[in-house]
């Protein structure tokens, strides 16, 4: 992609987010797109968020379990920027005009005391380098399309990317835990939309271990001459598929003996 093309793709997201509409596929219009210039219009989406005021928080990381994956021709995860206006309240209310198709899921969030960069980082140094983990939940929304009707297809890798991986909201609760503590694959969650069950699923969905999620980020960042700063928040990746967050609904993740998170839609 050229850079205007970058610049046009990016400015089309900026806008459908502000305007809380979704556009046409990107992937339609640059069908010969890379991964490389997925994250490019990433970066310049950014670039413009950061001018309009938003400060950057963390990140997130997705596509880590295999179904996600094979749902779009992908085999390795994806991450995203995590930014303050993100940040919700446990137990809080998200506004009826904040999102256009909010889904949730449950996810171990990552909140680094030290940086973090690459290359060859191990698990053994995201352990080291975190300050304590916690029940999280992400608020996913895409402001692209899913599926174009008229030309019977869904949307991509290049379109989930640029899109700042579908990132949308953040909820953190229950019971900081030290990553020392606790065998982060035996994590659960219990996910609720309206006291009745729809999703549940284990740590160990995310990569064999949440932790070699960050793994991957940091490594990837490397690439990029980029890392994970202390104090940053990282969204390990999700161990259930994504449950439908409608008007009046409310999400509840229980953790067991790591504390319930919840979050209501009006």
């Amino acid at each position: 992609m050229t850079p205007a093309e970058i610049d046009d793709a990016a400015t089309r997201l900026f806008e459908a987010e502000r305007a809380r509409r979704q556009i046409r596929l990107l992937s339609l219009d640059f069908p010969n797109a890379t991964m490389d210039d997925a994250y490019k219009v990433q970066a310049a989406l950014v670039k413009k968020k950061t001018e309009a005021g938003a400060t950057i928080k963390g990140w997130k990381i997705g596509l880590t379990s295999k179904a996600m994956q094979s749902a779009l021709n992908i085999d390795i995860p994806d991450s995203g920027i995590l930014f303050d206006d993100m940040f919700f309240a446990d137990g809080g209310t998200v506004p009826a005009d904040r999102f256009i198709q909010p889904r949730i899921e449950a996810e171990i969030a990552f909140i680094m005391k030290a940086p973090l960069r690459g290359p060859n980082v191990t698990i053994f140094d995201v352990l080291n380098a975190t300050d304590y983990i916690t029940p999280a939940l992400e608020i996913l929304d895409t402001r692209i399309e899913r599926t174009n009707k008229e030309a019977g297809k869904a949307r991509t890798f290049f379109d989930t990317i640029s899109d700042n991986a579908a990132n949308a909201g953040i909820v953190l609760g229950g019971r900081p835990i030290r990553p020392v503590d606790a065998d982060m694959r035996w994590i659960g969650a219990i996910v609720s939309r309206n006291a009745e069950v729809e999703e549940t699923g284990l740590g160990a969905g995310v990569l064999n271990h949440p932790a070699m999620g960050i793994v991957w980020l940091v490594n990837r960042l490397h690439t990029y001459g980029m890392g994970i700063a202390a104090g940053e928040v990282v969204l390990s990746g999700s161990f259930v598929r994504p449950v439908e967050a409608r008007h009046g609904d409310t999400i509840a993740a229980d953790f067991g003996p790591y504390g319930t998170i919840s979050v209501y839609f009006e």
